[in-house]
């Protein structure tokens, strides 16, 4: 067992080099956890949540740990990823019937698949705003998980065109994003006819969004 960090009540291990929970995504997190056992009754109704673009695992491993009637299918295009989620479902004790994995290009191996709610932190940070970024991160982060074209909304972009096809009726998606992507994504989301609200992060920051089908 190598690197181990703690998200939530969770125990992740990092050991393939997959991209380090932030403190920030541990925040919008648990407060997304808290509003969808809210909404739900203990024990009564199942749901069926999708983690995309899931690194470690650790917001899946999160959502089956804290909500007794979540069943997770967890999507990573990265072998050293699928291969890490695997190891920290086993370390954190999540029975098999649980969760589903796939590696896939987003949704590309999900077909007609729907969810109630799907997790989403993509890649963000734009090439142009490589400055900004600490030495320490680029040296021990895999690019492929923090970049996404110059301006960091690749990825943001292709995955909230196709969201919508997989969420079921009054389905949400709860995504993160730079700051300074806020007004692009908005965009993106009205043309995509999304009900949407940003949501600040723990340093004041816009940094999560609700979207609603």
């Amino acid at each position: 067992m190598g690197k181990i960090t703690r998200f939530l009540n969770c125990r992740i291990d990092l050991t393939q080099k997959v991209f380090e929970p932030r403190i920030e995504t541990e925040f919008w997190v648990g407060k997304a956890i808290r509003e969808i056992n809210q909404k739900i009754e203990s024990g009564k109704q199942k749901i069926k949540i999708l983690d995309i673009f899931s690194g470690s695992g650790c917001i899946g491993i999160a959502v089956l740990k804290n909500i007794k009637n979540a069943g997770v299918d967890f999507v990573d295009i990265s072998n050293k990823a699928i291969k890490q989620i695997k190891v920290n479902l086993k370390l954190n004790k999540i029975p098999k019937n649980r969760y589903e994995i796939y590696k896939s290009n987003l949704f590309k191996s999900l077909k007609n698949k729907r969810y109630d709610i799907i997790f989403a932190n993509p890649p963000y940070v734009a090439l142009n705003r490589i400055s900004e970024v600490q030495e320490e991160i680029l040296q021990k982060e895999p690019a492929t998980a923090l970049f996404a074209g110059k301006d960091g909304i690749f990825w943001i972009k292709n995955f909230l065109e196709e969201a919508k096809k997989h969420l079921n009726k009054k389905g949400d998606v709860y995504m993160e994003f730079d700051p300074f992507q806020k007004e692009k994504m908005e965009q993106i989301l009205e043309k995509e006819k999304f009900k949407f609200h940003f949501r600040k992060d723990q340093f004041k920051k816009y940094r999560w969004l609700k979207a609603s089908s």
